[in-house]
């Protein structure tokens, strides 16, 4: 009796070892697709279509989550630039990102002056005419706004009137516990070396940086769009890294596999995973061979396969 009941005992645990084991491998694969960031949605991804009036800034919380299945957005402050302060307006877009299980990330800021202007009364306006954005962002339950260090003057006079500009901001930011985050946009600030030492010299947690995978034009042609000198994408993101509090994943054209024809991908990602960044890959697609909305697809199956 003693015998059979634990042949029975033990074969009930060995085909319970068994199935376990049998599981193993579904449970490891699909550890192992966990991705290493968060995919956000920028708003100026379709520019296009705002700028037409076939959408508004109201429309952008819901059209992420149920046309692209994004659920983090990132706004551009010029397709609501008089609503920083309107709580009516401000309360509609709370509601609508309530009604779609949409988080707000952040809000990238233009228009309001440079940061590092090196007239001291032109850069203390610019750095007021941001705070009511620092207040914007807070209240629509974003972690960060994205400004822009611009001025005009030597490399290093700039980057003095930068880390002025960025830390003054970045001190009444802190108040509200609201990142302030650089982009490299153009000027010194596509830069890497030079925009990491700004971010070096102000030496603040809640300031940092944007890398912009396409955006390291440093200077374009006169009267055209084209790029005359630019910094190399790879280590110019490789610089930023350590300051950054989100990336920016610019995409313009694709291959037939679904590759990005101005970056690799694959390296890129592999810089930014290094880095040890844990935060939201904003989608920013910005060509014109395919609509703004096959775009944006592209660019998130893209992401999602090197997750």
């Amino acid at each position: 009796m003693t015998n059979a009941t634990d042949r029975r005992s033990f074969l009930k645990q060995a085909a319970t070892v068994a199935a376990t084991v049998a599981l193993l491998p579904e449970a490891l694969a699909t550890g192992a697709k966990k991705p290493f960031f968060e995919i956000s949605l920028a708003e100026w991804s379709l520019h296009k279509a705002l700028f037409a009036k076939k959408i508004t800034n109201l429309d952008f919380p819901a059209l992420a989550k149920k046309e692209f299945g994004i659920s983090a957005v990132e706004y551009v402050n010029q397709f609501f630039k008089d609503k920083a302060q309107d709580t009516a307006y401000l309360n509609d877009l709370l509601a609508r990102c309530k009604d779609n299980g949409v988080k707000n990330h952040l809000i990238m800021i233009d228009g309001e002056g440079g940061l590092a202007e090196l007239d001291a009364d032109k850069r203390n306006k610019a750095v007021d005419n941001h705070k009511k954005w620092v207040e914007c962002a807070k209240y629509l339950g974003c972690k960060t706004i994205r400004v822009n260090a611009y001025g005009n003057g030597t490399a290093d006079e700039v980057a003095k009137a930068a880390v002025e500009g960025l830390g003054a901001l970045g001190e009444f930011a802190k108040k509200t516990r609201i990142n302030i985050i650089v982009e490299n946009h153009g000027g010194y600030s596509s830069n890497g070396q030079w925009l990491s030492g700004v971010m070096k010299q102000v030496g603040m947690k809640n300031v940092g940086t944007l890398p912009d995978f396409g955006n390291f034009c440093i200077k374009r042609k006169s009267g055209s769009f084209d790029c005359e000198e630019s910094y190399d994408r790879y280590q110019g993101t490789q610089e930023l890294m350590p300051y950054a509090k989100g990336v920016s994943a610019k995409t313009y054209d694709f291959d037939a596999q679904g590759n990005c024809i101005e970056t690799d991908y694959v390296r890129m990602m592999k810089i930014v995973k290094d880095s040890g960044f844990r935060g939201y890959a904003g989608i920013e697609y910005e060509g014109s061979k395919i609509d703004e909305y096959e775009g944006i697809k592209k660019t998130k199956a893209l992401l999602e396969r090197l997750a």
